[in-house]
């Protein structure tokens, strides 16, 4: 088979950054799709998606050039229906041949199990590849995921960015193939500034090199290893280390061709702003990486990426600097100004921010916050005091110019105005912690009193989103609850907290349900005063009468332990073991947490899925039984040796059993119970359940009643059978 390489290149004006990378790998997919659907063989190796700025290309190292035969298969009517009685074809057969273009005669049959009948089979030669090209890019454009497409020119055509120029080769030879208005051609485009004379490719195998040699590295790993490389070389020469975070990389790699670091400095005096807001301009307004010290503090160097190799370095550098320099000196002029207020004075305008319509103010959530706070710091050994001191402060910062500037700064603000007001440094700390973790795979709070309120917080939104109607559908979920419950089961489980997580949720909720007897008490009372009455009735908002119910708790209990589930699959936990504990819906999220381990040490057990087993057909037993069970075993009416023995063993093993359950001892409880597979075994194998005699029988699932409880104490451990 006659393999070529293949080039396509989709020449754009700039692409966007964020989107760059997407697109790239939809349009190669697209193209690889393509191919398969239409059975052309190809060669793909290493090949992966190339892109810069302005252009996305597929570059694959074999293309068939001829499809392989296309073989199809039409079932037709079945022979009875067919042929009459002489054998002569009906209308339905003579229909069903003159579809197919051909006689009746020259089809062929084949049986199923309905009987015989015709089928046609034919086979066509397979079209050129170079042929099907446009239709293969017209298809993989299509399904690209453009969320606005532009529009340019006098024409309909639509896309990310307007296209500039397309490059198509097959082996040496040009595939003529017309898109959005450009038609194909061997022609590149370099480095905007560095290169701007045309490129010509000869072959697909010369491509990178030649956009090389036009100061265009095509391919963004290149792009990456060397940004990595001359930014960290750039910071070393500076005296400390560049902070080089994925994201601002990435950015950084799709928006240069030719990447050349610029090592930059600005004004030390900018150091006294919190190092934070400094970084966040850098990185997120200018795409620059910050250069720190060897204790991790902001150094006044940074490292810019110019997509040109100037002959002037400095002046990239003066231009970079000064392009900077406004943006600090106006957070410097926010950290003055907000340092000359304070913190604590910041607070009184909370009282006039509303949080949420149904539920008050951010004072009033504050209030919320700081109940929960001392009844939690009481519970894991945190000072309630200062758990309430570093609430009363936490949504502060919020009314400060830095926050309203760097609204990502919430907490962290707080935490240098705290500390510039001379609050003790663990109030100060858990200020900024009340919001870890703030991302995926982010930390959680490390000190007692950031985890105290990082949990108060969570319950108090969970419970007031809940409350306010604002439970997370589809896409939405305008309150982050889905995230605040991560956040809470995490720090909960994370940081071995024995906490009774349904009498939390009931206290959060009921002061919720205060919050909105005062909310609507507040309304009724500016209605009343704007009307000019006493009597204005408020519509729209739902007090509930004698506080929260037991299913509204649930509802929302089950909502955060439903996250846990993509917590435990990052964890390589079985979905299997999540749902057998699940099935307990522990009170105590470390409580879980012990049950999943210990599960997981169960199934490598060798009688794990025997028990497994056989609890699951107890269990089943159980349902069925037709008559009651009773609490207790009576010795007197065990008749059967096997079922003797069992009721011995199962009885040994109780006291055990009780006691490693008391303790937390989950794997020595599952363990303990490993040990009764001879005695299950041999019962199943010996003993009728449901013997003739009411009494006996209701004696022997009394006892698979008493094992299956004990078997099931930890887990349900019958989700784990096949």
């Amino acid at each position: 088979m006659s393999m070529q390489p293949v080039l396509i290149e989709l020449g754009t004006e700039e692409l966007p950054v964020k989107a760059l990378p997407g697109l790239a790998q939809a349009f190669f997919d697209g193209v690889i799709d393509g191919l398969s659907k239409r059975g052309i063989v190809f060669e793909r190796g290493a090949a992966k998606p190339l892109h810069s700025p302005r252009r996305l290309t597929v570059l694959l190292p074999g293309v068939a050039t001829v499809q392989e035969e296309q073989a199809s298969e039409v079932f037709g009517p079945y022979v009875d229906i067919a042929l009459d009685a002489c054998g002569q074809p009906t209308k339905a057969l003579q229909g069903f041949a003159a579809k197919a273009g051909v006689d009746w005669t020259q089809l062929q049959r084949t049986r199923d199990n309905k009987g015989e009948r015709f089928v046609h089979r034919n086979v066509t030669p397979g079209a050129a590849t170079a042929t099907l090209l446009q239709d293969i890019l017209r298809e993989a454009i299509a399904a690209m995921p453009i969320p606005k497409p532009m529009r340019w020119g006098a024409h309909e055509y639509a896309f990310a960015r307007p296209v500039h120029w397309l490059v198509v080769l097959f082996g040496d030879e040009v595939v003529d193939v017309e898109l959005l208005g450009v038609r194909s051609g061997r022609i590149s485009h370099g480095n905007r500034f560095m290169h701007p004379q045309p490129v010509a490719i000869g072959r697909p195998g010369e491509y990178i090199d030649a956009l090389r040699s036009a100061f265009v590295l095509v391919d963004p790993e290149e792009r990456r290893e060397r940004i990595f490389r001359e930014v960290r070389a750039a910071a070393v020469k500076a005296g400390g280390t560049a902070r080089i975070t994925p994201g601002n990389l990435e950015q950084v790699v799709c928006l240069t061709e030719w990447p050349v670091a610029v090592p930059c400095g600005f004004e030390p005096a900018f150091l006294t702003v919190p190092q934070e807001a400094l970084i966040e301009t850098m990185e997120v307004n200018q795409k620059f990486f910050p250069v720190l010290n060897q204790t991790g503090k902001l150094t006044e160097h940074f490292i810019g990426i110019a997509n040109i190799e100037s002959r002037d370095e400095s002046e990239i550098r003066k231009g970079y600097e000064r392009v900077i320099r406004p943006r600090f000196s106006d957070a410097k002029f926010f950290f003055d100004e907000d340092l000359k207020q304070g913190l604590a004075a910041m607070g009184e305008g909370l009282k006039n921010v509303t949080y949420q319509a149904k539920l008050g103010t951010v004072w009033d959530k504050v209030q919320r916050v700081a109940m929960l706070a001392d009844v939690i710091a009481r519970q894991i050994g945190a000072d309630p005091a200062a758990a309430c001191r570093a609430v009363a402060l936490s949504k502060n910062d919020l009314q400060s110019r830095m926050v309203n500037e760097f609204p990502e700064l919430q907490g962290i603000a707080g935490r240098h105005y705290a500390a510039a007001a001379g609050e003790p440094q663990e109030v100060a700390l858990a200020i900024d912690e009340a919001y870890q973790p703030r991302f995926a795979g982010d930390d959680i709070a490390l000190s007692p009193l950031g985890k105290t309120l990082a949990i108060a917080e969570r319950l108090d939104t969970l419970a007031g989103g809940f409350a306010a109607g604002l439970k997370p559908t589809g896409n939405k979920d305008p309150f982050a609850l889905r995230r605040n419950a991560l956040g809470l089961a995490r720090t909960i489980i994370e940081s071995g907290f024995d906490l009774d997580l349904n009498a939390l949720l009931d206290q959060a909720r009921e002061q919720v349900a205060f919050a909105k007897t005062i909310q609507v008490d507040r309304d009724r009372r500016k209605a009343a005063k704007e009307a000019g009455t006493q009597g204005v009735k408020v519509s729209g908002i739902e007090v509930p009468a004698g506080g929260t119910t037991l299913a509204q708790r649930d509802e929302l209990y089950d909502f955060i332990l439903e996250r846990l589930r993509g917590y435990y699959a990052d964890k390589d936990v079985p979905a299997t073991h999540f749902n057998a504990v699940l099935d307990l819906r522990p009170a105590s999220l470390s409580d879980f947490d012990r049950r999943i381990d210990a599960v997981g040490e169960f199934s490598t057990l060798p009688e794990a899925e025997a028990l497994a087993a056989a609890n699951k057909r107890i269990r089943n037993i159980l349902r069925k039984a037709d008559t009651a069970i009773p609490d207790r075993i009576d010795p007197a009416l065990l008749q059967e040796p096997a079922e003797m023995e069992l009721a011995e063993a199962v009885a040994s093993a109780i006291g055990e059993v009780d006691g490693a359950l008391h303790r937390h001892g989950y794997v020595a409880a599952l363990g303990r119970m490993a040990r009764l597979r001879p005695q299950v075994d041999a019962f199943f194998d010996k003993v009728m359940v449901n013997a003739e005699d009411p009494a006996v029988r209701a004696n022997r699932l009394a006892l698979l009643n008493q094992l299956a409880d004990h078997l099931g104490s930890v887990a349900a451990i019958e989700l784990l059978s096949n």
